[in-house]
């Protein structure tokens, strides 16, 4: 089954062709470096992991281009209240979100450019621009006529005089006095006493939001590429902007494939700081919330469906991943003699295929799940009764191997040995069981506990697992 990706510029499923064979160019739209990251975001970021690690897996070459914009009127406002440069107050956000980042095991695309280190190719775009007849002066700023461009709204599916309504939403830019078509988006801000601006032919100023995607995305992966990602709320006016701007300027088809994940929630909810129910990854962590429980709820519901988070949601997830952990001991328990009573080469063949499969459907993740916990629900009696072989073994934990290399939320490796002290406490433990000393063992547990160590009492004997 060939990967089919649901593009939001056609509206329908499709299959998924590059324009160079075996190589994906993807753009994913990445943070304002203005505060730290809400869970929100990070449920866009996690979905564009998934891609990019699935794309991986798949045997592309992939270059991935994740922008900061570390210039916007929130950053400047803020680092002018405190009374320092944009970029030592956006410098410490930054390295929050990458540290997020690792915090949640999103890998790193190859180039996550910086827009105040971009200036130029943005004003090499607005003179394209201008060149072509698409833009105007007022009070200062530049802005780009949308009614030269016949083919705005085509990826929003906003009509071009709906868009022209002041409330059509959307970021405006607030020099709306200076616009001759109220929708009409500024390319180019005019300087303002006080802030950080830059010279160009067009006057001192800095560059419009939109303005930024399009000239980073492009410098990296070409007038014209495979992928551009982000959230639902980007599509208008952000994406349509960036399609407008890129298409005049080029006269180039921007990007094949859109992708957008939709919205979280909070309890049935939409996220507010007004309703006490706005998160970032540092309050959870704050709360208690293991970051793989984290990282498995947020990508645990396809990225086109609104995921409603709850801490309910949380404990689940931290369920979960027990429930395979646990499988996975059992399994690295099988003995290298052991043969099995009864191949599993069809099970373990079937779950394979059902993840795979799922995932090329547009990252059907929740089917990707269910096949593995199929195969967990067939193999643990299996595993109870003994009849479970090497063979067998080695194919199941490939096989979780795999897809780990896409979740990347499983311990699937034997864990290293324990801190020499706590075999000791383990072992003292034991003993004390044996004795009956029933109080002496619970202290120790509760000692472990507390170090981050959980132990189960099996069969074979007592099992550690560190908590993450």
């Amino acid at each position: 089954m060939s990967l089919r990706l649901y593009n939001s510029l056609t509206r329908r499923l499709e299959d998924f062709h590059p324009l160079r064979d075996g190589e994906v160019r993807m753009y994913t739209c990445g943070p304002t470096v203005y505060h730290f990251v809400h869970i929100g975001n990070f449920r866009t970021f996690l979905f564009q992991d998934i891609l990019r690690r699935f794309l991986l897996y798949k045997g592309y070459r992939l270059l991935h281009v994740m922008n900061i914009t570390d210039v916007e009127d929130k950053i400047i406002a803020a680092a002018r209240a405190q009374r320092v440069s944009i970029s030592e107050y956006t410098k410490r956000f930054e390295a929050a979100f990458l540290e997020d980042m690792e915090t949640l095991r999103i890998q790193r695309p190859e180039v996550m450019p910086r827009a105040t280190e971009h200036i130029e190719e943005m004003i090499e775009l607005v003179r394209r621009l201008d060149e072509g007849g698409y833009t105007y002066s007022g009070d200062g700023s530049t802005y780009f006529r949308i009614d030269r461009f016949p083919d705005y709204g085509k990826l929003s599916g906003i009509e071009e005089d709906v868009a022209r309504a002041p409330s059509a939403g959307g970021r405006i830019d607030d020099d709306e006095y200076g616009k001759e078509n109220p929708r009409d988006f500024v390319l180019w801000k005019a300087g303002r006493e006080g802030e950080r601006w830059w010279d160009s032919p067009f006057g001192n100023g800095r560059p419009g939001w939109h303005l930024e995607c399009s000239a980073m995305s492009m410098k990296y992966l070409g007038e014209s590429f495979d992928i551009h990602c982000g959230g639902v709320d980007l599509v208008f006016p952000h994406h349509e902007n960036e399609v407008a701007q890129s298409e005049a300027a080029t006269g180039k088809p921007f990007v094949r494939y859109w992708l957008h994940a939709a919205h979280l929630i909070v309890d049935g909810q939409k996220m507010s700081k007004s309703l006490g129910n706005f998160y970032t990854l540092r309050d959870l962590l704050d709360r208690g919330c293991q970051a793989r429980a984290l990282r498995y709820l947020l990508t645990s519901v396809h990225y086109r469906k609104q995921l409603n988070f709850t801490f309910e949601g949380v404990e689940q997830a931290e369920a979960a991943i027990r429930r395979v952990e646990d499988f996975l001991i059992r399994v690295r328990e099988v003995k290298d003699d052991a043969v099995g009573r009864e191949p599993l080469t069809a099970v373990v063949s079937g779950a394979r295929r059902g993840f795979e499969n799922a995932l090329d459907d547009d990252l059907n993740v929740s089917a990707a799940l269910a096949a593995l916990f199929e195969l967990i629900r067939e193999v643990n009696p299996l595993l109870e009764q003994g009849r479970v072989g090497v063979a067998d073994r080695d194919r199941i934990l490939e096989l979780f191997r795999d897809f780990d290399r896409i979740f990347d939320v499983f311990q699937v490796e034997e864990r290293p040995s324990a801190d020499p002290e706590i075999l000791r406490l383990i072992e003292e433990r034991e003993r004390a069981r044996t004795d009956r000393d029933y109080r002496r063992a619970d202290e120790i547990r509760d000692v472990l506990l507390a170090q981050g160590i959980s132990l189960e009492d099996t069969r074979e004997g007592t099992r550690w697992k560190k908590r993450s």
